[in-house]
């Protein structure tokens, strides 16, 4: 049985001499391939199942697992290649959309926004935090983590002055509202909370399309930093690495 699937390439593990194990996010949901000889001299599949590249693949079964057979590189993200920070990053997104990703259950939106992302990444459309905050909200919504920011979760109000998120509910508050059932915060302002409403709600080709201050845009990606990680209570190495090396 033979199949052709267009996917982005999350990890690569050499396995044996001259093979890769991979796993990789498709339209059809995340799958792990095996691609023979994809580290031999002169292999034709090499390029096309390297890690951070989206590739179309054929595909043939043998002993109920799927192993390539063709790759086609679509697109390689040249970019990241040439940025050791931009590479970290990308690396840290593609271990996130592994963690929320789930084998054969289709997730198109989430697809979308890896590729979107890292096409951002690649050609420096915007700044690393601004892409790192977009993706990581995004990333949220998308898997049911959706932040309750219309309103001052205690007076209503919807522009609340001063306001805090907080990364424990998802709620925000005026600063003289606050108290101890608000849970674990971070500062927010209006500008801040401003770009986090419109990554929420903007249609998945322009979520990234916000400008905020530098002030703002500190703010906001602690808030979507605290968000994804208090939520997903995993440890990134990739993060880690990315802000080490990107002072």
């Amino acid at each position: 049985m033979h199949k052709t699937v267009k996917a982005l390439i999350l990890r690569e593990v050499r396995y044996k001499e001259a093979d890769r194990i991979l796993n990789v996010l498709s339209e059809e949901g995340k799958l792990i391939l095996k691609a023979p000889g994809a580290l031999k001299k002169n292999s034709k599949t090499a390029a096309g199942t390297q890690a951070l590249v989206y590739s179309e693949l054929t595909l043939y079964e043998s002993l109920g697992k799927w192993n390539v057979k063709e790759a086609v590189s679509l697109e390689d993200f040249k970019g990241l290649r040439e940025d050791i920070t931009a590479l970290s990053l990308g690396s840290y997104f593609a271990e996130a959309l592994e963690v929320f990703s789930q084998e054969d259950i289709p997730d198109s939106g989430l697809l979308r926004l890896g590729l979107n992302s890292l096409y951002a990444l690649s050609n420096g459309l915007y700044s690393q935090e601004h892409i790192k905050a977009a993706f990581e909200m995004r990333c949220m919504c998308l898997n049911g983590y959706m932040p309750d920011i219309g309103k001052c979760a205690y007076c209503g109000k919807e522009e609340p002055e001063s306001p805090f998120f907080s990364y424990e509910n998802g709620k925000i508050c005026c600063r003289r509202c606050r108290d101890a059932a608000f849970g674990l915060y971070a500062d927010a302002c209006r500008e801040s909370l401003a770009a986090l409403r419109y990554i929420c709600g903007a249609p998945d080709k322009n979520y990234l399309k916000f400008s905020v201050s530098e002030e703002a845009q500190a703010r906001l990606s602690n808030i979507c930093e605290r968000w994804f990680l208090y939520n997903t209570d995993k440890n990134f190495p990739t993060l880690e690495y990315w802000k080490k090396i990107k002072i």
